[in-house]
């Protein structure tokens, strides 16, 4: 596969994911509202911004319009939602041979819809309905991409792009909702807030059924990381980017993988062989950041391999 397809199949499927998961906080933070003061609620816009790493806007004013705004529809903040599916739209469109045309379509139906509207649209309206529309097209895209491509080369970029911008996005947001709600400063048995850590994550029901109905920080740290069934963990994510560069590996049966898959089975075995009780002891928060930081060394190591590497080294090989 040429490293130009490589690269787009691979920024596509990670910005598709990051618009998905943009709309699920921010939609969850919209719903908090109605149960927070003015005072907490702000609060919560900023972690909110630094969970999805955003700077705040210039003038800092915490107004949920405002703010929705500069999530959602300011193309000048390359993490918004049009932002992310406007590029993902862009990659799509470089590689329209290589992607199946409802593939194409999807994604074309989405950039237009949101591109269409703006936030005077949604406001006074509805906004969770034009939230669950994008969360529901990034996801119609995903399952058109599982039914109507090929599971080749270029279907586990796909993969291993948006599994590993998934374990990235959920380790900041326990990173930064655990430093705020914690035993230390009194905070901890904030109800509200861990229900909605696990709908941020769509992860209440599904924890539920694991723990009942009992919200302890301790236990949805472990689903949330160590669980190898639920879709939207740290664990499953993990094994998915491992699976789908292994396969990567065979099919392009070079030697430039092996660092590659060496990196993502050390991220996997840091998961695998994991307690919850021995992380907390040992630090949470260097936990999450140690995962986050061999996120970053599999996606460099990615571009190193597949992307970025020199002629001279694939001809010698």
């Amino acid at each position: 596969m040429l490293s130009r397809v490589a690269d787009s199949l691979y920024w596509l499927s990670r910005y598709l994911e990051r618009a998905e998961h943009t709309a699920r906080l921010t939609d969850v933070q919209i719903h908090l509202m109605l149960d927070q003061s003015p005072a907490a609620s702000a609060q919560r816009w900023g972690r909110v911004l630094t969970s999805l790493h955003m700077l705040p806007p210039r003038d800092e004013v915490y107004d949920a319009r405002l703010l929705t705004n500069y999530i959602t529809f300011d193309a000048a903040n390359p993490n918004s939602i049009v932002s992310c599916i406007t590029n993902a739209r862009e990659n799509a469109r470089q590689l329209r041979e290589h992607i199946s045309s409802e593939m194409w379509e999807q994604i074309n139906t989405l950039y237009l819809q949101v591109k269409t509207q703006r936030i005077d649209d949604i406001w006074e309206t509805q906004p969770h309905a034009w939230f669950v529309a994008v969360k529901e097209g990034c996801h119609l895209f995903q399952g058109i991409t599982d039914t109507t491509m090929n599971y080749n080369e270029g279907y586990q970029f796909i993969q291993a792009a948006r599994y590993l911008e998934r374990a990235t996005s959920v380790a900041q947001l326990l990173n930064v909702h655990f430093e705020t709600f914690n035993d230390e400063n009194g905070l901890g048995f904030d109800f509200l807030e861990w229900i909605g850590l696990l709908k941020s994550c769509t992860a209440f029901e599904a924890y539920c059924k694991v723990y009942m109905a009992d919200l302890r920080p301790d236990t949805i740290a472990e689903f949330l990381i160590l669980n190898r069934e639920f879709p939207h963990s740290i664990g499953f994510s993990v094994k998915r980017v491992q699976d789908a560069l292994l396969e990567i590996g065979e099919d392009t049966q070079s030697r430039r993988a092996r660092g590659v898959n060496r990196l993502a089975g050390r991220l996997a075995a840091l998961v695998d062989y994991g307690q919850i009780d021995e992380i907390f002891a040992a630090g949470f928060q260097a936990f999450l950041n140690e995962m986050m930081r061999q996120c970053a060394q599999i996606h460099d190591a990615i571009f190193q391999a597949y992307v970025v590497y020199p002629v001279e080294r694939e001809f010698s090989e």
